[in-house]
């Protein structure tokens, strides 16, 4: 019996979570039928049957399926005051990870903090943004922000806790060809010394 495929689910703008004041589109993906997804908010049943792409205009965490697929990974939107941003992709060795601390409906922001397992990456700073570049294994691990929210009344917030998994690149594909290339340069060239020799 063949092994159920696996289904992804998309989410533009590509960042985790995606927040409820942006314009969320959803789009599952997967090798069943066009137009017979199945989707799930909060793991109960959505109203959103059948159709590959929808727009979110709730919070919760969405999942999809398709007929013959596995439920795809989950993708969370939030209705959160304060939300700790990162890309939703994977994230290898060598890339750069932007942190983006954004308040509700882009609320002015200050005093922004930014920190990994509890301890302070930077702040305090107006600087809604923080890049880690290149990635290491090491940057893996929680993530929060915390900082003013509001001009007038500004209240402190905290953003929920965001977890990022740094993966490593198994083979550094470009030395491997390049050592590959070279290898066979030599066993070419000491070939024709021995054919000429010869």
């Amino acid at each position: 019996m063949p092994c159920a495929q696996t289904t992804h689910l998309l989410v533009d703008p590509p960042w985790r979570p995606a927040v409820l004041w942006d314009r969320v589109t959803l789009t599952c993906q997967g090798s069943g039928t066009a137009g017979v997804t199945t989707w799930y908010r909060d793991g109960k049943r959505w109203g959103q049957q059948g159709r590959d792409q929808v727009t979110v205009t709730e919070s919760g965490t969405y999942t999809c399926d398709k007929p013959g697929t596995e439920l795809s990974h989950p993708v969370t939107v939030s209705k959160d005051r304060l939300v700790l941003q990162v890309p939703a992709r994977a994230l290898l060795e060598g890339d750069t990870l932007t942190l983006r601390c954004r308040g509700w409906e882009n609320t002015e922001l200050t005093s922004v903090y930014f920190y990994h397992e509890e301890k302070v990456l930077k702040g305090p700073s107006d600087a809604t943004e923080l890049s880690l570049s290149p990635l290491q294994l090491h940057h893996s691990g929680r993530y929060c922000c915390k900082g003013w929210l509001g001009s007038v009344l500004a209240q402190w917030r905290e953003s929920e806790v965001v977890t990022v998994t740094v993966q490593t690149v198994a083979v550094n594909v470009g030395r491997t060809l390049l050592f590959l290339l070279l290898l066979l340069a030599v066993i070419g060239g000491c070939l024709w010394w021995h054919r000429r020799g010869g």
